[in-house]
């Protein structure tokens, strides 16, 4: 395996600070299942408090928390509505279907987003033939649709579609305090328009594990015995929470360090004869770029730029993602762009790679 030295590939990838660290063995622990965890206990009260709510779940994963909000909100039988490349629907293992019994059904946006006139429509007639549709998924920031964060009147509105058309509203929000830096907007101004929220420690926020669900009492008390189900019960849970406390005190403000980062790199990039990317679509951690087919595919590319100390990912036949984070500074930036210059230039069709996936997600 080739020493990665640069890498881009996630910010899940990062690694907890010495601060971090010492926080996570200070905590005060104990068992969270009996409500004794006092570590766990202020973590889900700072983010229900934070997202305008009245409760809060710690949870394993960004994955689990997002079915937890499935579950909680549909039975088997039900739907969901989603945009099309929606984490939950494409990058979850099949887990609304596996675990709930619940149905996808995926509606094309722009860069990740719907508005009104998508979903006009597509909710289903009450009849024994077809299944219901109970719940709206909307992600925020956008990942595959390029990082991009919701406009809030957009947002507010499409909550409010839902809404008034009798549909719970679900935010996978695993980047959401990105989202919240770049469009200048609150945590709370987003939580309003949502019945569940689904927060992710372990990416911009740089825990080692750990999300939350968010929503009203009735729905986490609910949300907390799919937990179980799901085999997320937590016992000293305070030495990871811990963790994701310090982030929410010490690692939000600085995500725009993170965004200012990958506008450098788009910049860089943009530069590289045979790659293309609009650098004003670079709102947030996120940077997409595409690669001329007649110089290869995104996977070789990948793959020669493993081999120099890189690590980015294949999002596509011929698109690649690069993602900034806490552990990545200007210089490695800079650096980044400079071998993805000389791989470029030198070529890399002989490289191992294919044009199907599978494409980097996390």
């Amino acid at each position: 395996m080739p020493n990665v030295l640069i890498n881009l590939y996630s910010d899940t990838v990062t690694k907890p600070t010495a601060a971090m660290r010492e926080a996570i063995a200070r905590a005060e622990v104990g068992d969270d299942m009996s409500g004794e965890d006092p570590t766990v206990n202020r973590l889900e009260a700072l983010m229900a408090e934070r997202l305008g709510h009245e409760a809060a779940v710690f949870a394993c994963s960004g994955t689990q928390s997002n079915q937890m909000g499935v579950r909680v909100h549909c039975v088997p039988g039900d739907e969901l509505l989603i945009e099309s490349a929606g984490h939950i629907a494409c990058f979850e293992g099949g887990a609304p279907a596996a675990l709930s019994g619940v149905t996808c059904r995926q509606i094309p946006g722009r860069l990740g987003m719907l508005d009104i006139a998508d979903l006009e429509g597509k909710i289903k007639a009450d009849n024994q033939h077809l299944c219901t549709t109970r719940l709206l998924c909307l992600e925020n920031t956008t990942n595959v649709g390029g990082g991009r964060a919701w406009p809030l009147d957009q947002l507010a509105r499409v909550c409010g579609w839902a809404h008034d058309n009798g549909l719970k509203t679900h935010l996978d929000g695993a980047r959401l305090f990105n989202a919240c830096v770049a469009g200048g907007y609150s945590a709370a101004d987003v939580g309003r328009n949502f019945d569940t929220i689904s927060i992710c420690f372990s990416k911009g926020l740089g825990c080692p594990m750990g999300s939350v669900l968010v929503g009203n009492r009735d729905d986490i008390r609910k949300a907390r015995r799919i937990r179980k189900l799901f085999g997320g019960a937590l016992r000293q849970a305070g030495i990871v929470a811990a963790a994701a406390v310090y982030a929410m005190e010490n690692n939000v403000e600085r995500l725009a360090v993170d965004h200012e980062n990958a506008k450098t790199l788009a910049r860089e990039i943009a530069k590289i004869d045979g790659l293309s990317i609009t650098v004003e679509d670079v709102e947030t951690n996120l940077v997409f770029f595409e690669v001329d087919p007649t110089l290869g595919n995104a996977a070789q590319l990948a793959a020669a730029l493993l081999e120099r100390g890189v690590k980015a990912g294949a999002s596509g036949a011929y698109r690649l993602r690069a993602c900034t984070h806490l552990d990545i500074s200007r210089d490695d930036v800079l650096k980044a762009a400079d071998v993805l210059r000389q791989t470029v230039q030198a070529g890399f069709r002989n490289y191992k790679g294919s044009t199907t996936g599978p494409y980097a997600r996390a």
